[in-house]
Formats: structure tokens, sequence, C-alpha cells
């Protein structure tokens, strides 16, 4: 018997990395699956994004696991893209129980040097892509009489970081959206909660630049190796340097159950504990 039997969940940014993780995890706990993820790589974004091939190995895999998934390319900006996916996921699922609105980008410069469309993509994606896919949702659930949805913040949601200031106001944003939509919809019977990544090993987090800030090296000398050994000194609790995605999914496998039936509001953060080291870890113990 798995925890989120009978269940249908859709997840933003679902074809790879914390969404993939997210999906194989409902799908192994018993529920069906929508993913909804673009094809279009954003320009500000330095890293290669989804391509159809993610896509198609999520779909692979969670129907591995014998569970039904409909999978939709569409932008977590375009509303439209938004109520499509939920629409072809009623159609053929039946409903949609819980909504983890996972997707983001990532992109690096300090504040005086960030442009105009690296600052709009960004909260374009990361917060307003949120407060749309929530919206999506919300109609359905509430005439359904409740749901769950969890929407991915960041540890940056609750702590500044240096040189990506538009990341931090979008995730510190998505906490405000989290809070106000769990105070607001919980006479609906839907409960609304954050969860708050540590370092996680997923592409939007390995690429060059993302090598050089964790390791502190000049643009362009940084590896993934000094990356992965910076990790270890970015948490606390010993023998975890980055972590799987398959933690974030684990959090919220735990929000979307009936184990956290009367848990709403909450942004719970998964850091290994991170968020104790006053700076950075000097001593890690692996």
């Amino acid at each position: 018997m798995g925890m989120l039997d009978g269940k249908v969940a859709l997840i933003t940014g679902g074809s790879r990395g914390q969404g993939r993780a997210h999906a194989l995890t409902c799908a192994r706990e018993g529920a069906d699956v929508v993913i909804i993820d673009t094809l279009d790589q954003i320009q500000t974004v330095q890293y290669p994004m989804a391509q159809q091939a993610d896509i198609d190995e999520t779909v692979r895999q969670v129907e591995a696991l014998d569970r039904r998934i409909v999978a939709v390319a569409g932008d977590v900006r375009k509303q439209a893209d938004l109520d499509a996916a939920v629409q072809r996921g009623i159609a053929e699922l039946g409903k949609i129980d819980i909504l983890i609105a996972n997707a983001g980008i990532f992109s690096l410069a300090p504040a005086h040097e960030l442009t105009d469309e690296q600052w709009d993509d960004m909260i374009a994606v990361n917060l307003t892509g949120v407060w749309k896919s929530a919206k999506a949702v919300l109609p359905h659930m509430m005439e359904n009489g409740g749901g769950s949805i969890v929407m991915t913040s960041s540890i940056n949601g609750l702590e500044p970081g240096a040189n990506y200031v538009h990341y931090c106001a979008a995730k510190f944003g998505v906490v405000g959206i989290m809070k106000t939509l769990a105070l607001e919809y919980a006479p609906h019977g839907i409960r609304v909660n954050s969860v708050h990544p540590g370092a996680i090993l997923t592409p939007m987090t390995s690429w060059q630049g993302a090598w050089d800030m964790m390791s502190g090296k000049p643009a362009g000398e940084g590896t993934e190796e000094d990356m992965l050994e910076a990790g270890y000194h970015f948490h606390a609790l010993k023998g975890n340097g980055f972590l799987s995605p398959q933690r974030i999914a684990d959090a919220a496998l735990f929000l979307n159950s009936d184990l956290a039936s009367a848990v709403t509001g909450v942004t719970l953060p998964v850091d290994a504990g991170h968020l104790l080291i006053p700076g950075v870890n000097q001593n890690p113990v692996k």
C-alpha cells in the first residue's frame, strides 16, 4: 500500500532532476502523474534546459512502475499551458489531488551587473510560475473539497546568497505565496507548504558557473569535483555533500501524504543542517 494510493499529482519541471524524482516517488507510492516542462531554451540560462529525451525517460520510468502518466510540453510562464496540462490530467486521469510546483531556473551575476532580462526571466519562472501553477489547480481542488500543494523554494528563500539577488527574491517570494494561499484556501481543505532544498545535485546546479561559485575559483577554473567537495562544507550533517534529488522528493511525499494531514503553511528546509552553520562548515565530517 502506497502513501499516495489513488491520487493524481501534477509536477511542473517534471522531466529531470528534482522533477523526475518527484514523479517517480509519487508513482512508487501509488499516484498517477502529470508532468509539464518546457522544451525551449531560456536565453539567460547558461546550462542546457530539458529536452524531449528527458520527458521521454521520465515517462518510461513512471510507466515501468505501472502507473499512468500524462506528459505535456509547456511553459510555467504561460497560464494557458498550465491550464491545458490540468485539463488533460483531469480528462485522462480523472482529477488532480496534488501539485508540486517544482519548475525553476538559476543564473548568476552581481546585482549591479544583472540584466533586466535575467531578472525578468527569473521572476517569471521561479515566482510567477509558481503562482500560475497554483492558480491552474485551485478551482479544481476547491470543487473536489481539498488538495495538497508543495512549492519548491530554496534555503535562499530563508537566507540571502551573493550574486543571485533575483533568485533569492523569487524564492523568498514563494514563501509569501505559500503562506497566503495556505491561509486563503484552508477553509476549502487545501494544504499549501514549501520545501527548501540545500545543495542538490541536478542539471540546474552542476555547470561551469556553479562550479566556480562553489569552489571559489576564478571564472572558468572550477570543476565539478571542486563543487562536490565544497558541498561537504555547505552542510553540517555528517556524510552529506551535495544531496540527491530524492531527499527533496521524500520531503514532498511527507507533505502530500496523510501523515501531514494537519500540516499547512510551513517552510520545511531539507538542507542537512546548512541553516545551522554560521558561514560555512570549516571542519566537515565525511
